[in-house]
């Protein structure tokens, strides 16, 4: 059986596009064929699963029986990749549990692929939190994330001041999700589907839709450099997947 691994996305401020780059994740493993169920942390109302509702439970992170629902099933199922979709202000607490549990142990032992993708806003708070966070790296993948969705400028950081926040991580890797077109994005919540469905021109059952040719091909550019920063870091090989060259988007 395949080691298990799990993805936690996350971030302690809000409204740097977390749930984004979830999907974005979700859409990917999809592509490559990598099995992977996702958990929404937004108890009790569910952003990505609006997005991806058979694969993904909302979840209550904070709750034994919802953590055990999660961690406990791990071996259990045959999808080898788990996907958290953390809430705002609930990254550090999440990672502290997980350290309680007793699975930032099992991660550093190698018996299960932990990785992390901590979104970054432009804020120097948002550099506090690498602070916070830099302590339950030791066994995990650690990826600073810069998410231009939302229009972030992260030229206010001055540079000096963010390596110092981004060298007390051993081995941290920087990722950027570009921005993408605001009528393209506005178009896939109205439509409540995958990128990749949206791309497809196709309904949430998979029937045929009529989205705009145009805004499709904004989404198109976008997820292909999205997923170009994933090749980049190798992911389907962090998570474990021998079917990264079966990418059927």
């Amino acid at each position: 059986m395949a080691k298990p691994a799990v993805v936690v996305v996350g971030a302690d401020k809000g409204g740097v596009g977390k749930t984004t780059v979830s999907r974005t994740l979700l859409d990917y493993f999809s592509a490559n064929n990598v099995p992977t169920r996702a958990f929404d942390t937004e108890s009790p109302r569910g952003t990505l699963k609006r997005f991806h509702p058979d694969i993904t439970e909302i979840v209550d992170m904070t709750t034994t029986s919802d953590q055990m629902k999660i961690f406990d099933t791990l071996n259990a199922t045959s999808p080898s990749v788990t996907v958290i979709d953390v809430r705002a202000g609930l990254l550090s607490p999440a990672l502290a549990s997980l350290r309680d549990i007793g699975f930032l142990d099992a991660a550093k032992a190698g018996q299960i692929t932990f990785a992390v993708f901590h979104i970054l806003g432009p804020s120097i708070a948002s550099l506090d939190e690498i602070a916070e966070t830099a302590g339950f790296m030791g066994g995990a993948k650690y990826f600073l994330v810069k998410n231009f969705i939302n229009d972030t400028q992260f030229f206010q950081w001055d540079q000096a001041t963010y390596q110092s926040y981004f060298n007390r991580i051993k081995d941290a890797t920087e990722l950027t999700i570009p921005k993408l077109n605001e009528m393209a994005y506005e178009q896939v919540e109205v439509s409540s589907v995958p990128f990749l469905k949206f791309v497809a021109n196709k309904g949430i059952n998979d029937e045929a839709a009529n989205y705009s040719f145009v805004l499709r091909g904004y989404v198109r550019h976008w997820l292909a450099n999205v997923w170009s920063e994933f090749d980049r870091i190798r992911l389907t090989d962090i998570v474990g997947s021998t079917k990264s060259g079966s990418r059927n988007s």
